[in-house]
């Protein structure tokens, strides 16, 4: 089992941020990712249709060798909660390791998340937030936009549209005086960059897809489950949709080819 692969989803290519990471961190483990991408978004979804769709993703990914499972999308990490889910294997959310990292580097206590409509309407953030720090002051700014801008490459640093829509975003969480920012969706780290240009250098941006990555990595070692083999880890991708669009735009998240790596596979 230790040799097994590190199973990821999301809803479409949000995810690649905490694979990029993981990748970084354990360079020798093998991981499968599975990107809902005819799906997408499910941040507009009722809470059913996303549980349904979560179960669905990680019934695929129970198909292959799987030792953990990472739901590497902010939508199904606030929906899920915590409730039972995957119950056999180690598996996380974004949720709480993002929460405990923002909650961690705060110092005047007043917290940003911005997150899909689903995630921001669950109140999943702020609940976290507070169980650990009551007195935060938290503000939640939903982005609806983001992941259509990011699935479709509109990541450029100058890109006149997205700097726009940012600014609308950003503008009730930036006068709230915030000094940590939770991006509540994987897909927000791509435009990273954007976001810590509006909100200026005093604001700590918290990548949810990054903290789950530290998390997954200190939750195998715990279970001594850290491979131990010696070459170099492979990453293997499933989209449920078109394959030339996601390897077109993986190289906005990884910064590396995927060519031969991706296959398309119905659930």
């Amino acid at each position: 089992m230790k040799n097994d692969a590190i199973g990821v989803f999301d809803s479409g290519m949000g995810g690649l941020t905490a694979v990029k990471e993981l990748n970084a961190l354990l360079p020798r483990e093998n991981i499968i990712y599975f990107g809902d991408t005819a799906r997408i978004p499910y941040g507009g979804r009722s809470q059913e249709t996303i549980m349904r769709y979560a179960k669905e993703d990680v019934a695929f990914l129970r198909k292959h060798a799987v030792k953990m499972i990472i739901a590497a999308c902010g939508t199904v990490s606030s929906i899920v909660g915590d409730r039972p889910f995957v119950t056999d294997l180690p598996f996380t959310g974004v949720v709480l390791p993002t929460v405990e990292t923002a909650c961690r580097l705060t110092k005047n206590g007043k917290i940003g998340v911005i997150g899909t409509p689903a995630t921001v309407r669950s109140g999943s953030y702020v609940q976290a937030i507070r169980k650990i720090r009551p007195d935060a002051e938290v503000t939640a700014q939903a982005c609806p936009l983001f992941v259509h801008l990011v699935e479709n490459g509109y990541t450029d640093f100058q890109n006149p549209v997205t700097r726009l829509v940012a600014e609308e975003y950003l503008d009730p969480v930036r006068r709230a005086g915030v000094d940590t920012l939770i991006l509540g969706c994987t897909h927000y780290p791509v435009i990273r960059d954007i976001i810590a240009d509006l909100m200026g250098p005093d604001v700590q941006l918290i990548s949810s897809g990054a903290e789950a990555a530290k998390y997954a990595r200190r939750c195998l070692e715990e279970r001594n489950l850290l491979t131990d083999r010696e070459t170099p880890g492979e990453n293997t991708y499933y989209v449920s949709d078109s394959t030339e669009m996601f390897i077109e735009n993986a190289g906005h998240f990884l910064h590396q080819n995927v060519v031969g790596k991706v296959f398309r596979s119905s659930l």
